[in-house]
């Protein structure tokens, strides 16, 4: 069982807005936001999967504010980043962290129980490759826990929003001229367009394909009653924000 200090996950109207506020905070103080969001996020995983004793693979999991989280509730944590310098922005790198592809993950296929990414899938150029990797890695009856921020979405553009809504290069050459630097996620090499369609897609085609059970496909930050909204082209883009696909191993 989970600690007793844990709190349980309830996809409110009330979480949904204590998680919009913090988000404010996301670029002057990114670890008040992404310690909140990291519980959070440890609380929706253990909806699905109990994390006591569980092997959870965090692929793109930062400097630490995941680890801390899921270690909390008893999970035994691993770590993959592609940037050292956002492992080691809480200071030295961790044990039990690697540095290398999201699309080529180096661990061994079934090895792990819950392979978990936050907002990393929008950052490397085959997101649906690295969907596939972590399908792999995760052991038959295990949980894969896939989140990333949707292109249409109003943050889909990261710090060049809404800018991103007249093309990425475009929000990319505004961005650099009006700050006299790159913007730290560059449309074209370190951000790229999801959507929320092709997630859907995806995940359907492999439960089709008898890969996964597809569990849940649900907008992150959105209250439960909003799910409906996945179901209406063009507007699950603009609303989703961030779209969750909880899949199962088969």
């Amino acid at each position: 069982m989970p600690a007793a200090s844990a709190e349980p996950f309830r996809a409110t109207l009330r979480r949904s807005v204590h998680l919009l506020r913090e988000f404010r905070h996301e670029q002057p103080d990114p670890a008040r936001f992404y310690t909140a969001l990291a519980q959070d996020s440890a609380a929706q995983v253990e909806h699905y999967e109990p994390l006591e004793g569980r092997l959870v693979f965090d692929v793109g999991g930062g400097p630490g504010f995941f680890r801390d989280a899921f270690r909390e509730r008893g999970a035994t944590y691993l770590a993959l980043d592609s940037d050292v310098g956002e492992l080691s922005g809480l200071g030295d790198i961790a044990a039990g962290t690697v540095v290398g592809s999201g699309m080529q993950l180096p661990v061994r296929s079934g090895s792990v129980d819950v392979c978990y990414s936050s907002n990393v899938l929008e950052h490397v150029p085959e997101p649906w490759t690295m969907a596939a990797e972590m399908v792999r890695a995760t052991r038959p009856g295990g949980l894969v826990f896939i989140s990333y921020t949707v292109w249409f979405g109003p943050w889909g553009g990261h710090e060049t929003a809404p800018w991103h809504f007249l093309g990425g290069m475009r929000a990319r050459r505004r961005y650099a001229r009006t700050h006299g630097h790159e913007p730290k996620n560059r449309f074209g090499e370190s951000l790229f367009a999801v959507t929320v369609a092709a997630g859907l897609r995806w995940a359907r085609e492999q439960q089709a394909a008898g890969t996964v059970e597809v569990v849940h496909l649900t907008p992150r930050y959105n209250p439960w009653w909003s799910r409906w909204l996945l179901r209406v082209p063009v507007v699950r883009e603009l609303v989703t924000w961030n779209l969750v696909l909880v899949l199962r191993k088969r």
